[in-house]
């Protein structure tokens, strides 16, 4: 049988983690070893931040909505309560971008939920 060797194979492996973390700081991003160990780390942090964000912004516009409503003399959760019970289906998101962007629109909405 004839001998098969691995070489081509191994450096386009090598290659491929070594594209990966390009941009990374001090040997981490020359040295195979070093790369493989901070790759591990950033996909880790990179899977925990995309359902992060997701938290932050939620929170990001509950804030938002809560402020704009305290200006006009009620509440974010009397807010929320009253949209649901008068079955208006706007989510968090677009309630933050009406306060910040057309208050106008944003009080009509509040007084509807009153």
């Amino acid at each position: 049988m004839t001998r098969v060797k691995n070489g081509i194979t191994a450096h386009k492996t090598r290659e491929k983690i070594l594209k990966y973390t390009k941009g990374f700081r001090w040997g981490r991003k020359k040295k195979e070893r070093a790369a493989k160990e901070a790759l591990l780390h950033a996909w880790t942090h990179a899977f925990r931040g995309r359902k992060e964000r997701k938290r932050d912004f939620r929170a990001l516009w509950n804030i938002r909505i809560n402020a704009a409503t305290r200006t006009l003399g009620t509440k974010y959760s009397s807010l929320i309560s009253g949209l649901q019970n008068k079955n208006v289906k706007l989510n968090r998101k677009m309630l933050s971008e009406l306060a910040a962007d057309t208050p106008k629109a944003f009080e009509a909405i509040v007084n509807l939920s009153k």
